[in-house]
């Protein structure tokens, strides 16, 4: 996995926690779902970039 990959990932996930809690704050159900789709999306690639680093080696 390159380090613009991990840090790519590593925004997205701050990104999506950031729309959670403003969700959170503001009761809007809609944003806070879109930031923990963000969130699942960035975990997602990061085990796919960490499968792919595994077959390399």
């Amino acid at each position: 996995m390159g380090i613009a990959d991990k840090a790519q990932n590593a925004a997205e996930n701050l990104i999506g926690k950031a729309k959670e809690v403003v969700g959170e704050a503001t009761d809007n159900d809609s944003l806070k779902a879109e930031g923990k789709t963000d969130q699942t999306k960035s975990d997602l690639k990061s085990a796919g970039e960490n499968v792919k680093d595994a077959f390399k080696k």
